[in-house]
Order: C-alpha cells, then structure tokens, then sequence
C-alpha cells in the first residue's frame, strides 16, 4: 500500500496530456471568442469622424467662406460683412417659417462669423453659398433659399440650416464639435 500513495502524489503523464488539452482548450476559446468582442468596438474612422475641427480663420476675408468637413457633413464657415449683418438683423422674424433671430445663430462679439452645416433641411442636397435672392444659400434641387444667417426664406425646406457644436479658440481659430460658454482668447 506504501507504493501506491507514493505515486499519487507523483504528476503522472496523463494529468500532463489533461492539463495540456486544457491549456490548449482554454486558448481555442479565447480565439474564437475575441473576434466577437472586437466587434463591438467603434470602427477607427468612425471614431475619427467624431474627432472637432479646427479651422483657422485668419485666411478667410470679409464676404468669403470656406467649406470643411466635420462628421461626414459639408460646415460653411462665413466671414460676413457688415451688410450681410445687418441684412440678417433687419428680418421681420414673424415672417419665418423657422422664426430664429441672427443673434441665436452666432456667437455674441463675434457675430461677422455664421458656422452652418451645409445640407438643406428638405431632402439633404448641398446647397450653393451666396446664390439666391437673399445672397445666402440656394438648394438647386427643389428651389430652397436661405438668407445670409442660414434661415429658410423660400421654398419647401422646413427649417434654417442646423448651426454645429463649435467655439472659439482663439480670435483667429474656432473648434467644430466642441461647444464651450467661455469668451474668447486673445
């Protein structure tokens, strides 16, 4: 009976094999597994699409514009001029269709700016910047038009150009997609 408790406590070559086919098991099911878990982390260029914008706004001269992407969406920048301003300022706004007035649509002190997201609120065309009777927007496809703050003048669109997330870095810089309640810096 001696020899018999002294081999029990000896590993033996088939607790090797079960202890193996274990190890092995244990690592086929972690592969097999992982594959789904993985899935279920955002894509990399859908995390990049998320990623604000920054635009510098130094380049862009009074009455011009520039068109970048943020989200997959095309985002007019307008530098607005004093004209334009008050263009949009001196709308009767019981005339809207979607009653805002400019000063909702932009930055207090910083009002020569109008960040838009450039689809139009019908069917989702592009619309063309400074085209139109109210020299803003113009939609070709169905005949929307949109003043120089990006508000529904005519047409069927039924609501104002959508204003994005966006604040200012910097006099000369503003960052779209991330919206803060801080004035800007110099």
């Amino acid at each position: 009976m001696a020899t018999t408790s002294e081999n029990a406590a000896e590993p033996t070559r088939r607790d090797f094999i079960y202890i193996a086919t274990g190890a092995v098991g244990a690592v086929g099911v972690a592969s097999a597994v992982w594959p789904f878990i993985d899935q279920m982390q955002p894509d990399k260029a859908t995390i990049a699409a998320g990623v604000p914008v920054e635009v510098d706004l130094a380049p862009i001269p009074e009455g011009g514009n520039v068109k970048v992407f943020w989200r997959g969406k095309p985002i007019y920048v307008r530098h607005r001029t004093k004209e334009e301003i008050a263009a949009a300022d001196n709308v009767d706004i019981s005339s809207l269709r979607d009653p805002q007035t400019d000063a909702e649509r932009v930055k207090k002190g910083d009002e020569q700016w109008l960040i838009v997201i450039g689809i139009c609120t019908h069917l989702g065309c592009i619309p063309l910047i400074n085209e139109g009777p109210y020299h803003g927007w113009f939609c070709p496809c169905h005949g929307s038009v949109y003043d120089t703050s990006g508000r529904i003048r005519q047409g069927p669109a039924p609501l104002n150009l959508a204003v994005p997330p966006y604040s200012f870095e910097s006099a000369s810089k503003i960052i779209i997609g991330a919206e803060s309640d801080s004035t800007p810096k110099a």
